[in-house]
């Protein structure tokens, strides 16, 4: 508790504050408008695989809003992660105007598809499947292990064998991927107002603020960071419950993520060795006190998701390693 608090008195925590307050205002404003869209006709649910919030007649122009609204607000994006980049480089507590650019950059496009959505409705998901949406959020948090291995470990402070290299071509060029999942999940989805969408827009609109805050001390905080990570574990579970009941899925993904900030997020912000074992003492307690109620038989649940992401850590660093030698090959 102490270390969290002297965390949160560092310079440029008022940033951090604005920006969550930011994203709950602009949650609101979804709900809001969302109350306008309650007329739009929707097809049948048809299963898991399927998203329900998409028109049963498409046009070009329904298609075309969502790609070219897309599309500019990722390349406005990256186009200002490479000027940070090439430019900047260097930290400060406050702002650097290119953080000041790209929030404002950010706050237009949501204006913008926020109108997109009353005009034409229809998002990205149209055209691409639904497990694409979810897996790029995978993958934004398997980037985050990797990068982090040798700070914090990868499950209970011990760190996987991964080069420094891989490492390296992570950390360099992990905004862009960020920024790409963190943009393409939101203009997948219309800016409906059910608890599922405001609960995921609230989550991107944090992504978004981190994303603008590139080459600040805030951007680096371990505690904000580690905030973002374990907000999966709240979006996940609720979504569930809301679509599914308390009879559903919600404690694989519940105890799923939160075992990994027991296993590996949890000892990278200062926490005593005293403090880490009542939260994993708490964790298997809670988990057996659920199990026993839903069934021990099914208590492999809670590794599934722990187990699918380290081993995406693992064919992500062979991945990169190997693009990084063929690269090399090429070169020579």
């Amino acid at each position: 508790m102490l270390s969290m608090l002297n965390e949160l008195r560092r310079p440029g925590r008022g940033v951090l504050v604005w920006g969550v307050v930011a994203s709950a205002l602009l949650t609101g404003l979804v709900w809001l408008l969302g109350q306008r869209l309650h007329g739009v006709a929707l097809l049948p649910d048809q299963g898991a695989s399927w998203y329900y919030w998409k028109l049963p007649d498409p046009t070009f122009w329904s298609r075309a809003s969502a790609w070219v609204g897309y599309a500019a607000h990722q390349l406005v994006s990256w186009g200002l992660i490479y000027y940070a980049q090439t430019r900047i480089r260097r930290y400060t507590t406050g702002l650097h105007r290119i953080n000041v650019i790209a929030l404002a950059a950010n706050g237009a496009f949501i204006g913008l598809h926020a109108l997109q959505t009353q005009v034409f409705y229809d998002g990205l998901a149209q055209d691409v499947s639904i497990f694409s949406s979810q897996g790029s959020v995978v993958l934004l948090l398997v980037v985050v292990l990797l990068m982090e291995n040798r700070r914090r470990g990868l499950v209970l402070t011990w760190s996987a064998p991964i080069s420094e290299q891989v490492v390296g071509f992570a950390r360099r060029y992990h905004g862009y991927l960020f920024s790409w999942a963190a943009i393409y999940t939101f203009w997948y989805h219309p800016m409906e107002s059910s608890s599922g969408h405001l609960i995921g827009f609230f989550y991107m609109f944090l992504l978004l603020v981190q994303s603008g805050l590139m080459f600040t001390r805030s951007h680096t905080n371990r505690w904000w960071t580690m905030t973002l990570e374990l907000l999966v574990a709240v979006h996940g579970t609720l979504v569930a419950v809301m679509n599914s009941g308390p009879n559903g899925m919600w404690p694989m993904f519940f105890f799923g993520f939160v075992a990994i900030f027991v296993l590996t997020q949890m000892h990278g912000v200062g926490l005593s060795k005293a403090a880490r074992w009542w939260i994993g003492g708490t964790f298997v307690a809670g988990a057996l006190a659920v199990y026993s109620w839903r069934g021990l038989g099914r208590i492999d649940e809670v590794v599934r998701i722990p187990l699918i992401e380290y081993l995406l850590v693992a064919v992500l660093a062979l991945l990169i390693w190997a693009g990084i030698r063929l690269a090399r090959l090429g070169r020579s």
